[in-house]
């Protein structure tokens, strides 16, 4: 229902766009034109995220079992063909825990929320930079008014993220020191086996994840920099940047299943490209290509890797 809606809304707003026919034969042209060889650098880019996220997730495995990079690439796709039908991706866990040992699995759910906290720090660290300079578009004059929002809201949100920012930060970096004192909380007691391994982390080491979150980050900034250029939607390429790093962090906050997060991506697309540029038809495909590159294709794979599991062969 809620894809059902904001598709409508998606559809209502491009057929009001003046030349909106136009914009689509330009789009159509630049598929085939000179632009094109981007298009396919952004589904190359796709690889390289999901390498990355796969060396992640070994390095966070390796305090209970030691996988090839293959294997964890395998694990990470299942993850995404696991994510796409639940509230918030929460399945992704599931589907990487399937290419461990019967005995690890659980214990690597606790491992799998390390590598999200830290994809989370980058995502509101960055997305605070991009809410200061689309304050900035607010009091500029350049931007007098957006729809649902106001630049008391935008102070609101941006002291609220930094507040979030430096609390996810000390937790990350004194996670074992957090353990130690969960651990002595009496109900915890019998679980205490399941998360014991985070005690482990050195900071080194949490440093290493969180550079490897910030280079994933750098090449969805990048994928998203050329699919504007490959649309036509012309806005800068620092507009660009800071546009994204705000549609990142609104997207990190809202509870959303990835079927339905085409047409919300599609929305924030628009409100938030849309005080730049006037190619909605552009913005609204540049959303769509990003979901289908990123998410989609990524979770075809991942189901061929699920069907050749021993989990889901009869025994």
């Amino acid at each position: 229902m809620l894809f059902v809606w904001l598709s409508f809304s998606i559809y209502n707003h491009i057929i009001n766009q003046p030349n909106w026919q136009t914009s689509w034969q330009q789009i159509k042209a630049t598929l085939t034109g000179p632009q094109s060889f981007k298009l396919v650098f952004v589904v190359g880019l796709m690889v390289v995220n999901w390498t990355l996220e796969a060396g992640k997730w070994k390095i966070l495995v390796r305090h209970i079992e030691h996988i090839s990079l293959f294997t964890s690439f395998k694990g990470i796709l299942a993850g995404v063909s696991f994510a796409i039908n639940t509230p918030n991706r929460v399945g992704e866990y599931f589907g990487r825990i399937i290419y461990l040992k019967e005995g690890n699995r659980l214990r690597a759910i606790s491992l799998t929320v390390v590598g999200s906290i830290s994809q989370l720090i980058i995502t509101v660290v960055f997305g605070i930079v991009g809410l200061f300079f689309l304050r900035q578009l607010f009091t500029s004059g350049t931007v007098t008014t957006m729809p649902a929002l106001s630049l008391l809201w935008i102070d609101i949100i941006l002291y609220g993220a930094s507040g979030v920012a430096v609390a996810l930060l000390l937790v990350y970096f004194r996670l074992s020191f957090l353990i130690k004192i969960i651990e002595k909380i009496p109900f915890v007691t019998r679980f205490v086996y399941f998360i014991q391994k985070l005690e482990d982390f050195k900071w080194k080491e949490l440093l290493t994840i969180l550079l490897l979150s910030l280079a994933r980050y750098t090449v969805f900034i990048v994928q998203y920099v050329l699919l504007l250029q490959v649309f036509e939607v012309n806005i800068s390429l620092w507009q660009s940047c800071w546009l994204t790093f705000v549609m990142f962090l609104v997207m990190a906050v809202i509870p959303t299943i990835a079927l339905a997060e085409l047409g919300l991506r599609g929305q924030v697309s628009l409100l938030l490209f849309g005080l730049i540029s006037k190619n909605a038809l552009g913005i609204v495909i540049m959303a769509s290509s990003i979901w289908l590159i990123n998410l989609v294709i990524p979770a075809l794979a991942g189901s061929l890797f699920i069907l050749g599991t021993k989990f889901f062969r009869s025994k």
